[in-house]
């Protein structure tokens, strides 16, 4: 399998957030961030300081994974923070690979745990396919091709740089 560019994608995902929100995230009542933990949390933060963003979220999903023991999710790993009313705002959930969509069902499950947002836009860096449920991303840093016996995953370097790699997928 050749390489996927992490960063590339990034900037594409910046881009196209930056095109669609302009200046809407710098402002109180703008959009705001939410990344689902972890990958997504890295993206977070880095989209907010190049989005100029106010702060992000964390949005911790193991408690509404219906495959939470067979994925070895840990609810206390870091427990969803959202540092904003969730009721009546946009909000734009980060997350690292689309694939099933079930993370993101339980990325929104947990956001209505806090309130009703207003509107949410689901960006990803990279969407790979294979979707079970009707969900697709607004913002998408790029699509990927990876053999469904293998998982993608986001690594974040020393320097703040993002990087792909593929494991195994276990069974």
């Amino acid at each position: 399998m050749s390489s996927i560019d992490a960063e590339a994608l990034y900037r594409a995902l910046v881009e196209h957030i930056r095109a669609a929100y302009g200046q809407a995230l710098a402002s109180n009542d703008g959009a705001v961030l939410a990344g689902v933990y972890s990958g997504g949390v890295w993206l977070a933060e880095r989209l907010a300081k190049d989005l100029n963003a106010a702060s992000f979220g964390v949005v911790n999903v193991a408690l509404h994974r219906d495959d939470y023991a067979k994925k070895g999710l840990h609810s206390q790993a870091r427990p969803t923070d959202l540092p904003f009313d969730v009721n009546g705002r946009r909000i734009i959930l980060i997350d690292d690979v689309l694939s099933t969509g079930r993370t993101v069902r339980a990325a929104i499950n947990e956001l209505y745990d806090y309130g009703r947002p207003a509107s949410i836009d689901l960006a990803v860096l990279a969407d790979r396919g294979r979707r079970e449920m009707p969900i697709s991303a607004r913002f998408v840093g790029g699509t990927v091709d990876v053999p469904a016996n293998e998982d993608l995953v986001l690594a974040r370097r020393d320097d703040g740089a993002f990087e792909f790699t593929t494991e195994p997928r276990a069974h």
